[in-house]
């Protein structure tokens, strides 16, 4: 069975631990959504770790005014840079970390060409990644507002998470990871845009996102506008750190 990496949340998913997830190119022996949920056990416990660092994050915004400084100079470099810093933050924390920590702690410092590839690939993805992320954000303070009351929050979400998830950013994901590990031959891609293919495997990433980055976004759009893109490169940067000691762990 080969090892998917889905996105999350956002986008992200992100990066989700799906190694049970079906491959698509099988029939499948279970239904999507049970797939999707052994993807979300296998998830549990990085997921609860940033979800709590997330939250943590939002009520020290909210009750520790000493805080503000750090988080005002964050927004600051967010508004004089615009898509650049989405782009390169998404960069840094999808691409430029976890191949650093797979040097590092895995491979006893030798670089080698898988890893050139693999940054090469995620740069570019998470580059275009981010600036699609903060593309959603601008659009959807226009739509709603950027009040972060309950109200405001809950229409983000939901947009976020039952629109643009499964229309969007997990179709497109999921497609460009299984297009590379197929080495870009142009007659898999007819096979992506099939029925089966988006439930034998986009379903069951969408449930295995879902676990995880509902709660996640929910703590990003209960922040001012310009901290929301600041605040997801932190999550997805502790997310992807996290997923990659996890991944390598079990490969070794």
């Amino acid at each position: 069975m080969r090892h998917r990496s889905g996105i999350v949340g956002v986008f992200p998913p992100p990066f989700t631990i799906t190694d049970d997830l079906p491959d698509p190119l099988i029939p499948p022996r279970e239904a999507p959504w049970q797939a999707g949920f052994r993807a979300v056990r296998a998830n549990l416990w990085p997921g609860l770790a940033v979800q709590t660092i997330m939250a943590v994050t939002v009520v020290t915004y909210l009750t520790v005014p000493s805080s503000h400084a750090a988080f005002d100079a964050l927004a600051m470099l967010k508004e004089r840079w615009g898509y650049v810093y989405s782009a390169v933050a998404a960069m840094i924390a999808g691409a430029f970390i976890p191949e650093a920590l797979r040097v590092i702690a895995f491979q006893k410092g030798r670089v080698t060409r898988r890893n050139f590839g693999n940054l090469v690939f995620a740069a570019c993805f998470w580059g275009y990644g981010g600036m699609q992320v903060d593309l959603l954000y601008r659009l959807q303070g226009e739509w709603f507002g950027n009040d972060p009351d309950l109200a405001v929050v809950l229409k983000k979400i939901l947009v976020d998470q039952f629109l643009y998830c499964p229309l969007i950013a997990c179709p497109q994901s999921v497609i460009l990871y299984d297009w590379r590990r197929s080495g870009f031959a142009r007659e898999k891609m007819s096979g992506f845009f099939t029925v089966s293919f988006y439930r034998n495997a986009i379903i069951p990433a969408l449930f295995a996102t879902w676990g995880v980055w509902i709660p996640i976004v929910a703590a990003i759009y209960s922040l001012p506008g310009p901290l929301q893109i600041p605040l997801f490169s932190l999550a997805l940067s502790l997310w992807v750190i996290l997923f990659t000691w996890m991944s390598e762990q079990r490969s070794h």
